[in-house]
């Protein structure tokens, strides 16, 4: 799920990075790592120790303002999950304090246990006919410009929860004609006609995340294929209209080499993909993945420039770029 940064360059969104912001953490307010040394908030001591082994280009701070706690007041007034919270996402604090969220819908238990991502996992509850109201109320309290909907994998479900994903593109629409769409998919077990009722539902950015390269994909991708995903964003690419983006992501950090990341950047070009971000793999509890290495900032400002001359229109790289991060800067 839910990705990726440091240093410009001359072409918007290539190597751009967030400013410091806040490791996840149970407690929302302002402070440094020491505050969270001292919590008694399990989570925030295991971030702090895990903040303290980090380079320097990871280092962030905690920050929160009246932003911040209106997005937070929204979403549990609305009874709704995010992507931010669920998958520990580094650049929450930073996200919810410019008043942004990404909304995870279909529930917040996964039928997958992909071992890097810290999304619950298990049997998930029925969908909930009213989360597409929901989604699209929040997104109007919170005056979204941009409105980025990710989910959980469905495989219980027939159509892998394409139609519900559907139903809340309208409902955000309806009621916030003025926002674009970016929905960021799972692979709906490769099923073209659940592909296609997503895109029926007209998103202006389509994104699936291919993740990592061929060579890891097993090992870190629970049930998941890659040429079914490249499938995905081909099919995305063929159907959906030209004015539609089409993006991607991937992890770094996970015991992949320099060749290998350029042939899926070129595998990505060739599936049709528009739009790629490119962030260091943090590892977001014990029982996830362990972190293989820490790309430095200089690598990342490389594969921007790389992904640039293979044909990208837009290109996000660095060490906490993420695939929702400052999303609307890809239109």
């Amino acid at each position: 799920m839910n990705l990726n940064n440091s240093g410009t360059n001359s072409h918007p969104g290539v190597g751009r990075d967030p400013k410091p912001d806040a490791l996840h953490a149970c407690t929302a307010g302002t402070g440094s790592v020491s505050a969270l040394i001292n919590s008694p908030c399990a989570a925030d001591r295991a971030d702090a120790a895990r903040h303290r082994r980090f380079p320097h280009w990871l280092r962030t701070r905690l920050y929160a303002g009246e932003a911040f706690g209106h997005v937070e007041s929204v979403l549990r007034g609305l009874k709704l999950h995010t992507v931010c919270e669920s998958a520990r996402c580094p650049n929450r604090a930073e996200c919810w304090g410019r008043g942004t969220a990404t909304f995870l819908i279909c529930g917040n238990r996964c039928t997958r246990s992909c071992r890097f991502c810290a999304v619950q996992h298990g049997t998930p509850e029925p969908l909930d006919p009213a989360e597409p109201s929901r989604v699209a109320e929040a997104a109007r309290r919170m005056q979204l410009g941009h409105v980025v909907i990710t989910s959980v994998t469905r495989d219980d479900l027939p159509d892998g929860g394409a139609a519900h994903f559907a139903e809340v593109i309208r409902a955000v629409r309806a009621l916030n004609p003025q926002a674009t769409i970016e929905v960021l998919t799972p692979d709906f077990g490769g099923s073209e006609a659940a592909i296609q009722t997503v895109l029926d539902a007209a998103p202006d950015v389509f994104n699936h995340n291919l993740e990592t390269v061929r060579r890891l994909t097993p090992s870190v991708r629970s049930k998941a294929c890659y040429d079914r995903s490249l499938h995905v964003l081909q099919f995305a690419r063929a159907r959906g209209p030209r004015r539609l983006l089409v993006k991607s992501g991937l992890m770094l950090g996970l015991g992949e080499n320099e060749t290998e990341v350029i042939e899926t950047l070129q595998d990505l070009r060739t599936a049709g993909c528009d739009a790629v971000t490119l962030g260091q793999y943090l590892q977001p509890t014990p029982q996830n993945l362990p972190i293989h290495r820490f790309v430095t900032p200089e690598e990342f400002a490389k594969y921007a420039r790389l992904a640039e001359r293979l044909g990208f229109i837009y290109v996000a790289s660095g060490p906490l770029v993420r695939s929702s991060y400052h999303a609307e800067e890809a239109l």
